[in-house]
């Protein structure tokens, strides 16, 4: 008589029951069964956190932010996945991204926008889905925002105004003037880094000859309007260029190389530590920059999404105040920014390895990188 079946059937039972074992398991981090992935993921079964970012012009997006943000969401949630929009400068697609992101199934949007007055309706249409935003890098105006993680940008302006106000003192100009080659109107943190920087100039007592507010952020444009200002003033009727970011001020050393004026007798600042700003910074041509610590800003900003699209509340813990946004009070963290000249790139960027020694000390910058003590 053949043996009964039954054991075979109590096997692939306890099979079965330990696969779904597994399964319930591997669903630990969330409750999204999407997969769509624009770039960077961790798997099915997890939470779904959109990240969206404004532009790629800025070398930080693509080179920090992105793989800090999907490395910090990837550690303190394996199963999570990150799908992945860059707007490429471009307000109206960064619409579009939102709405994609939200059809994909995003439990959270990280959105750092490109126009913070014309995000608030992507908030909107995630608060409408009870998709929970955080705003990243930049405040979205009036709309439904959960949480805001930045710097304290106004200290940025403060800090890049003090910085040149100290060496401007140190080469005979304490009053200058300076030409402000301020950020993109569109975006509101160029506002406070403008507020923060007439700020200390005032409390300084250095006076701004020409002032210019550059769209998009660009370094042909602040070359134009460096080039107006020059023009206008005269060869000697300025001191020193406060440029709201590195990329800008780039732009106002090339007019003043095309105006026949020897950067290093000019003072320049910058923002964002980026490697063109501290070449130029090594090498005598760009004064200072601000450098900004992104991985802690990725990785508290991952963990915030985390928690919302779990339903859970801001970690109290990280939050440092709340900011309105014309619409409600955000609950907010803003990191300290750090003013980098020639004296502490070493110890800064490098030493947190923001930016390597070789990508700085590429040849016409080795010997620079010497005197200044960084190997590459």
């Amino acid at each position: 008589m053949p043996k009964p079946a039954q054991p075979k059937r109590l096997a692939f039972a306890a099979a079965l029951a330990a696969l779904l074992a597994i399964s319930l398991v591997a669903a630990g981090c969330g409750g999204s069964d999407d997969t769509a992935s624009e770039g960077g993921g961790g798997g099915a079964g997890g939470l779904t956190i959109a990240l969206l970012l404004p532009e790629n012009e800025t070398p930080r997006y693509e080179t920090n932010d992105r793989p800090d943000f999907e490395d910090a969401v990837s550690e303190k949630c394996p199963d999570c996945e990150v799908i992945y929009f860059n707007a490429a400068g471009d307000a109206e697609k960064q619409q579009s991204q939102g709405e994609a992101a939200l059809t994909k199934g995003a439990d959270v949007l990280v959105l750092d926008p490109m126009d913070s007055k014309s995000a608030a309706a992507i908030a909107e249409r995630a608060n409408a889905q009870d998709v929970p935003v955080v705003s990243y890098d930049r405040l979205i105006e009036n709309g439904e925002v959960d949480a805001y993680i930045s710097f304290d940008n106004e200290k940025v302006g403060e800090l890049q105004a003090e910085t040149l106000a100290n060496k401007l003192k140190e080469d005979g100009s304490p009053k200058g003037p300076v030409i402000m080659i301020n950020g993109d109107p569109a975006d509101p943190n160029a506002a406070l880094f403008k507020a923060g920087a007439h700020k200390g100039f005032e409390a300084a007592g250095v006076d701004v000859a020409k002032e210019y507010d550059t769209p998009g952020w660009t370094a042909e444009n602040a070359q134009r309007e460096a080039q107006q200002a020059i023009t206008a003033l005269g060869n000697d009727g300025f001191a020193g260029i406060y440029a709201a970011n590195d990329d800008t001020g780039g732009g106002a050393i090339a007019a003043l190389k095309g105006a026949g004026i020897n950067p290093e007798e000019r003072p320049v600042t910058g923002q964002d530590a980026t490697v063109a700003g501290l070449q130029r910074i090594l090498a005598g041509q760009q004064y200072m920059t601000i450098y900004k610590a992104i991985p802690p800003q990725a990785e508290i900003s991952a963990e915030i999404a985390i928690a919302l699209a779990e339903g859970k509340e801001v970690p109290k813990d990280k939050v440092t105040e709340e900011i309105n946004n014309g619409k409600t009070d955000v609950p907010s963290v803003l990191l300290d920014p750090i003013a980098v000249t020639k004296e502490n790139v070493k110890s800064t960027v490098v030493a947190d390895g923001f930016v390597s020694a070789s990508e700085l000390c590429t040849g016409p910058y080795a010997a620079a990188c010497k005197e200044a003590g960084i190997s590459g």
